[in-house]
């Protein structure tokens, strides 16, 4: 099977006691992001090999949860994963339905690829002129969010988003459908910079 920016890639299953004897080929996503989902809350990750029956997943830190956990792609698609190994930063998953390895890596789906989003209920402040009020962080990309705040906010308007976890971002309006916005930040976190925020942020919310 010839996949045209994709190469073979022959250690996937390259961790202790994972016992592979599926014969079909594997093909190396070359820095695929992708999410974990599970009762904890969700996480950023790279798929880097995929087989019908099995992935291989480069993480930002360790696994937190291991049941009931979902891989979902830029499309939305979702998954059902069971966890093999997990070692050094990487982690080799079985699909607990085979997969359709084509429509996977054509990213095909149920919505328009989009730059991946996690969902949170999390606090923040907005500040602008002077004035501050309360909002709610509804999810989070790399370089945006959606918010729901209880104040009209205008179209193009620009202010300053503040959490007890994330940094401050200087933020423009970029859409609205009362109560919630979506806002644009003038800087762009880097990936490993959005898994870090995106832990603690899953983290705090689910111990309280």
């Amino acid at each position: 099977m010839d996949h045209q920016g994709f190469v073979p890639s022959p250690d996937w299953d390259n961790a202790e006691n994972f016992d592979d004897k599926r014969a079909q080929p594997r093909v190396a996503l070359l820095l695929r992001s992708a999410k974990l989902v599970g009762a904890r809350g969700e996480f950023l990750c790279i798929v880097r090999d995929v087989s019908e029956s099995g992935v291989k997943l480069r993480l930002f830190h360790p696994l937190v949860d291991v049941e009931d956990l979902w891989l979902e792609i830029a499309t939305g698609e979702r998954f059902s994963i069971a966890k093999i190994w997990e070692k050094e930063g990487e982690a080799g998953f079985r699909f607990v339905d085979a997969i359709d390895v084509e429509r996977f890596i054509a990213e095909a789906g149920p919505h328009p690829k989009r730059p991946l989003r996690i969902e949170l209920a999390y606090p923040a402040i907005l500040s602008c002129a002077g004035s501050t009020f309360r909002a709610t962080i509804c999810d989070l990309s790399q370089q945006g969010a959606k918010i729901e705040a209880p104040q009209r906010l205008a179209l193009g308007q620009s202010f300053r988003l503040e959490s007890d976890i994330l940094p401050e971002f200087d933020a423009t309006v970029r859409w609205r459908r009362e109560p919630f916005y979506g806002l644009v930040f003038r800087q762009r976190m880097s990936m490993s910079e959005f898994a870090e925020h995106v832990r603690q942020l899953q983290l705090s919310t689910s111990q309280d």
